[in-house]
């Protein structure tokens, strides 16, 4: 009897130590995350600097790249397991991953701004009728979200303005320098970029504050975090660590702007300088839970009515946004 109970009570023993060994693997498992270059990035500088010196709970390895394309594979495969994109990109990787992608939060508002030079004529959406304006982003959401708000205020995309596309900013900034007057849609940095290298440069439209007057339950959304829907299940107190810290870091980078703007040029983002002018006008944020559902299915609502393959070919179901456990 005493060689029985002792046999029980060492597999006891053993299963109590391998449960506190699967605990600890979660809270130390590195989580690998992948940003763009952009204010989709600026607002986890802060968490990437302190996950480097020890300072964070979160233990991150992090890949930045210029292009989407890059990183999205990584996901699907399973060598990310958290990625900052495009926000209706991450309803593309929800549709073309049969539910293996889903949406954290929103970590950045619009960044897209009409603005003029020579002159301050356009106040409104009327005054650009029978106006051109240089561009990039066509096939994409710059061009669905211009369309959208000149259809939303009483203009015809097709008929009533000429829009120029470029194949990128650096174009639209080049245009605009050699002519006297000119109106462009620009995203930032380079609203800031170009404003320190075009006199008399003005922001006519913020695109994010004339989306968010008509007050219909959507907003205009850049971009946010994804996971890897077997990661999430994984790791939900990983997760949820890794979240609140990130909430903080754009808090930070927000209330901190030369600090931050020294962080942003670090992680080789931007330059400093033009990251600190910039980042007010960034609209970085941290958005989650029903809020964040109820912004996105309205902006991707107004995509997929204008193409539904900007979406991935149909509206994503409730089970891509996560809720967090």
């Amino acid at each position: 009897m005493k060689k029985m109970i002792s046999a029980v009570m060492t597999v006891i023993i053993l299963a109590m130590v391998f449960a506190g060994c699967g605990k600890k693997a979660e809270e130390t498992a590195s989580i690998r995350l992948g940003g763009l270059k952009g204010p989709t990035s600026m607002g986890m500088v802060k968490l990437l600097d302190d996950a480097e010196n020890g300072k964070s709970k979160s233990k991150i390895e992090f890949t930045m790249s210029g292009s989407a394309d890059e990183l999205t594979p990584k996901l699907l495969k399973g060598d990310l397991d958290i990625l900052a994109v495009p926000a209706n990109l991450g309803a593309i990787l929800y549709n073309n991953s049969e539910g293996a992608v889903q949406f954290l939060a929103v970590n950045t508002l619009g960044v897209i701004y009409i603005v003029e030079k020579g002159g301050q004529t356009v106040s409104g959406w009327e005054d650009l009728k029978g106006k051109t304006i240089y561009a990039t982003g066509k096939g994409s959401t710059p061009e669905y979200a211009l369309n959208y708000l000149l259809e939303q205020n009483g203009l015809d995309p097709e008929t009533d303005v000429t829009v120029e596309w470029k194949s990128e900013p650096a174009e639209v900034v080049a245009q605009m320098a050699a002519q006297e007057s000119a109106i462009a849609m620009l995203p930032q940095p380079f609203v800031t970029v170009a404003g320190s290298q075009i006199e008399g440069l003005n922001v006519a439209l913020d695109l994010t504050e004339e989306w968010k007057a008509l007050d219909n339950g959507s907003q205009f959304i850049t971009a946010g975090l994804v996971v890897r829907k077997e990661f999430a299940e994984k790791y939900p107190e990983q997760l949820k660590q890794f979240l609140e810290e990130y909430k903080a870091s754009t808090e930070y980078v927000n209330d901190n702007l030369e600090d931050a703007a020294a962080l942003v040029e670090k992680y080789d983002i931007v330059k400093a300088a033009v990251a600190q002018k910039a980042i007010p006008y960034c609209n970085i944020v941290y958005m989650d839970g029903s809020g964040m559902e109820t912004a996105m299915k309205g902006y991707l609502q107004v995509l997929y009515d204008q193409n539904p393959a900007s979406v991935g070919g149909e509206l994503p179901g409730d089970d891509f946004y996560y809720e967090g456990k």
